[in-house]
Parts: C-alpha cells; sequence; structure tokens
C-alpha cells in the first residue's frame, strides 16, 4: 500500500538529510537536534504515520524538488516526470484515498504535512499537485460511485494520468453559481457548450490538453442547479483554449483556458444526480481552503528561515543586522505569525472529516484568509531584510513572495472569506468553547 511505500521511503532517504545542498542561503530541511520549541503537544505529526509522511517529503524536496525549482519557474514549464513520481514512487496522490483503491487513507493533517512541506521549496509545483491530488482525486474519491473509482482511481492515484477541476469561468469566479457552461441530456449522453478559466494543469505543456477533469455544468435553471462530470482528454468537442503564460507567480504549474464544444460525453460520466453538485463542490471546497493556507505555511516557514540565516550572517556598522531593532521586528513578528497560523491551520484540519456532509465552513474559510496574507507578508518581510540580494531568484525569497499573491485569490478571495465568515458568526449562537 502506499502507506508502506511512505514508511520504505522514510528508512531509505533520511540518510540523505545529512548532505544539504552548498549554497549561500542553505535550507534547513532536516528539523534541529535542539528544538527551540515544546513538543508535549504534537499538532502537526500527530502520529508516527504523519512523522513518517513529513520526513519522506523532506528528504524528496531537498534532492529532487528544490534542484529544479528555479529553472522550471523561469521556463513555465510543468515538471511533469516529477509530479508523477509523486504517485509512482511515494504514493502521496492517493493520501485520501482509500487502501482499497492503492490509496493511504489518511486524513486532512497528512494533506497540510504535503503541501507545507512542498511548498517549502517550489509552491508553483505544489499547486498543480493539489489540483490533481485534492480537486480531481480526492472529490472523485469521496463523491464518485464505486464505478467511477474502479475506472478511473487507478491511474489518478499512480499518476498515470494527471487531473484537474473546472469550475471558474471566464465570467464566473467569486461567483460560481453564476456560471454559464452547460450540459444538456439527449438521449445516453449529455452534450456540454462553454469554456472553463485559471484551469490549474488544464495543459500539461503549451499545446497538449491535461488528461482528465471534474467539470461543473450547469443543468437546471435555478442559480444552484449544477451537475458535475467526468471529461477526458480526446473526447471529442473538448479542447485547450490557450495555455494561460506571463503570470506573477506559480509559473512552474500550468494555467489554462479549456473549450466545450458540442463536447459529447456518456451518461455515465455523470457524479451523483442532475443539480447536485452545489453540495459536494462546497464541501471539497473546505479542505481546499485548508491545503492552500498549508502551502502558505510553507512559504512562510522557508522565508523565516532564509532571513535568520541572513541576518546572522550580514554585518552592518560592524554587527550582524540581527542585532538591530528594525530586523529583529521583521523576523520575531514573522516567526509569532507562522506558528499562530500554523497552529490553526492543522488544529482546523485536524477537525475536517475528509468524507462528512456536515460543513466546517467558518474555519476552513478562517484559516486561508489567515494564513494566505501572513505567508504574504512574511515573504515581503524577507525581500526587506535580504535588501538586494532578496530581489534576485538565488535567493528564493522573491519567487516565494510572487507565488504567495495567488493564495489569496485562488480557492476563493479573501474577501469571500471576510463575508463568509461575517455571515456565519451571525448566525451561530455559540462560536467558542
Amino acid at each position: 500500500s502506499s502507506v508502506v511505500l511512505l514508511s520504505r521511503a522514510t528508512r531509505s532517504g533520511m540518510n540523505a538529510f545529512r548532505a544539504v545542498r552548498s549554497a549561500r542561503i542553505a535550507p534547513r530541511w532536516a528539523a534541529s537536534t535542539s528544538r527551540c520549541f515544546s513538543t508535549r503537544v504534537n499538532l502537526f505529526d500527530p502520529t508516527e504515520e504523519h512523522a513518517a509522511l513529513r520526513q519522506t517529503l523532506r528528504s524528496f524536496v531537498q534532492n529532487e524538488v528544490e534542484p529544479q525549482a528555479l529553472e522550471f519557474n523561469n521556463k513555465e514549464m510543468l515538471n511533469l516526470p516529477l509530479l508523477k513520481r509523486l504517485g509512482s514512487e511515494l504514493g502521496l496522490m492517493g493520501i485520501g484515498v482509500e487502501e482499497e483503491y492503492g490509496g493511504a487513507d489518511m486524513d486532512a493533517v497528512a494533506f497540510c504535512i504535503a503541501h507545507e512541506e512542498l511548498s517549502a521549496s517550489d509552491p508553483a509545483f505544489c499547486l498543480a499537485y493539489l489540483a490533481h491530488t485534492l480537486l480531481f482525486v480526492n472529490n472523485l474519491a469521496v463523491n464518485g460511485t464505486p464505478a467511477h473509482k474502479a475506472k478511473y482511481l487507478a491511474d489518478v492515484v499512480s499518476g498515470e494520468k494527471i487531473g484537474g477541476m473546472c469550475m471558474s469561468e471566464p465570467g464566473a469566479g467569486t461567483d460560481v453559481l453564476g456560471m454559464k457552461t452547460k450540459a444538456v441530456k439527449q438521449g445516453d449522453k449529455y452534450v456540454l457548450n462553454g469554456s472553463k478559466m485559471w484551469i490549474t494543469n488544464g495543459a500539461l505543456n503549451d499545446s497538449e490538453l491535461g488528461d482528465i477533469f471534474w467539470v461543473y455544468a450547469r443543468t437546471g435553471e435555478k442559480r444552484s442547479d449544477l451537475s458535475t462530470f467526468i471529461v477526458e482528454k480526446g473526447t471529442p468537442g473538448f479542447k485547450l483554449g490557450q495555455r494561460i503564460k506571463d503570470k506573477l507567480g506559480m509559473r512552474a504549474s500550468t494555467t489554462a483556458e479549456l473549450v466545450f464544444e458540442n463536447c459529447e460525453i456518456p451518461a455515465e460520466n455523470l457524479v451523483g444526480q442532475e443539480n447536485d453538485a452545489t453540495k459536494h463542490m462546497m464541501r471539497n471546497l473546505e479542505i481546499e481552503r485548508v491545503a492552500l493556507a498549508a502551502m502558505s505555511l510553507g512559504i512562510a516557514r522557508r522565508s523565516i528561515d532564509i532571513m535568520r540565516q541572513y541576518c546572522q550572517e550580514r554585518v552592518a556598522f560592524g554587527k550582524p543586522i540581527n542585532s538591530f531593532g528594525q530586523v529583529q521586528r521583521h523576523i520575531s513578528e514573522s516567526y509569532a505569525e507562522y506558528m499562530a497560523a500554523r497552529a490553526y491551520v492543522y488544529m482546523t484540519a485536524a477537525n475536517l472529516d475528509l468524507r462528512a456532509e456536515s460543513s466546517s465552513r467558518m474555519d476552513s474559510d478562517g484559516v486561508k484568509l489567515l494564513a494566505t496574507t501572513m505567508g504574504k507578508n512574511v515573504s515581503d518581510r524577507a525581500i526587506q531584510c535580504l535588501g538586494g540580494y532578496g530581489y534576485v531568484g538565488e535567493y528564493v525569497v522573491e519567487r516565494l513572495w510572487r507565488d504567495a499573491k495567488l493564495l489569496e485569490i485562488g480557492g476563493g478571495t479573501i474577501e469571500a472569506h471576510q463575508k463568509n465568515i461575517t455571515k456565519d458568526l451571525a448566525s451561530c449562537d455559540s462560536w467558542y468553547s
């Protein structure tokens, strides 16, 4: 099983931790032997299995992800072979999938670990992983029929096929219920027409579609009358509209517009019943938002590590610059904000049931509202502390800063989270314990 894969990878890969690549600002992938904080209550690695997952990922990130991050971001290319290895070698694409379908059957905390560790090196690469693992694989594992799971899960858990989700449209972002893409049933098939925008993994390169997609489309007259369909590459009428390039950040993940022109799919590719997609759409947004918050944790942690090392070593006016109050404020506030956000994210994940019908929207919105702005601010402070060095790619933080901005937008804008939280608090008689 994938759990066994994780354990084996942990045992074989830990010696590599000692060989940290030489760089002027070298990442501290392995945890320090003398921790600066108490671990009596461990929210972040609550079981040995979670700890093994984190150590496996840190080793993989150090040896495989970090060496390629700057190159692929500069080229605006998805490192597809490396992404596939997360499934074929590590079993990470099926973290939340039942073991009978080849998954590890782990929890939302495991998702947080994966996204924090990957994003500490390459948030763009992590975003491609999120779109595949959470937006397609987890959706399918939780909401698909036994027939859907039997047909599709093996290929996406292994990484043989790369998937994504089609929700946003050119005129429907935060107002997702305003989508225009339509699906009309004609006998034993549905005909889809419309377009989807900002689709991560929508293209594998400049000209090739992603392999398989979880597609939302309108099937009724009410705003909430949305249905879900599974659509594969090669389906007649389904094509790549454009590969979107020259993005501010997340350049090593592909973003695309996808077009459906009289796209015919079998009626059996409908997930659930007609007009019932809104329920599981909103449910999957909860784990997506927690994972996006965890990505911000990775960005902040790496930024703090670079900032604290640089400020210990850089001398100005005869002193290390971490002896000056302005710099101390940047470092200390960054650490405190990171730890506060990290505790909130992992606490929320620990209480999130991946298969439950009930909603925990207030805290999934809350962690993304808090952590994404925190990650952006911490990476900004790191640039400020490094000065000119922080402005160039060699020192990493400028890329982290650019990548951080998307997390305030994708998966729900911070303004949408503010609206949702305020609405939920107004209708909640007891919101604290």
